[in-house]
Parts: structure tokens; C-alpha cells; sequence
């Protein structure tokens, strides 16, 4: 279903966005990360391949050997500031 597959995309975002890894966090580190973090656990291993293998048809994720970082794109839209709504004059 998409929303468990969007689900586990923001979550592999959250993951990469934290551990920082400058050449890339492994499936391992990702997995582990989620599990600690979010308290969730991927039901199956699948699942968490096929989320990672559509991030980086998307563009949103970039596969550096057997690890994945965020897109520079994604990234500028993950860490930008959230624009604040103009107050009512």
C-alpha cells in the first residue's frame, strides 16, 4: 500500500537527515536508526528496500555503492526553514 510506502520513505529521510554520514548510511545503520528512534519496525525487509529503491528513482535519494544519502535537493527541502504565513493586516 502507498501509505506504507510513504510512510517509510519520510522515515528513511528522517534517518539520513540525522546520522550525517558525508558518503552515505548503509541499510543497516538505517534500519537500526529507525528502530531506536521512531520506536517502528520495518514488517519486512522488502519493504524497506523497494522504499529506498523508488527514493532513488524519484531523485529523492542518491545510491552511493551499498550505502544511500539524501539528493541535494531533498536535502534543501528538508533542512530549509518553514516559511511563516503572513500575518492578516
Amino acid at each position: 500500500t502507498p501509505t506504507i510506502k510513504m510512510a517509510t520513505i519520510a522515515l528513511i529521510k528522517d534517518a539520513l537527515l540525522a546520522l550525517k554520514d558525508r558518503t552515505g548510511s548503509s541499510l543497516p545503520a538505517i534500519k537500526k536508526w529507525i528502530e531506536a528512534n521512531n520506536k517502528k519496525t520495518i514488517p519486512a525487509p522488502h519493504v524497506l528496500r523497494a522504499a529506498l529503491k523508488k527514493g532513488v528513482e524519484s531523485g529523492e535519494l542518491v545510491k552511493v555503492k551499498a550505502s544511500y544519502k539524501l539528493s541535494p535537493e531533498a536535502k534543501k527541502k528538508l533542512t530549509a526553514p518553514p516559511k511563516k504565513k503572513a500575518a492578516p493586516k
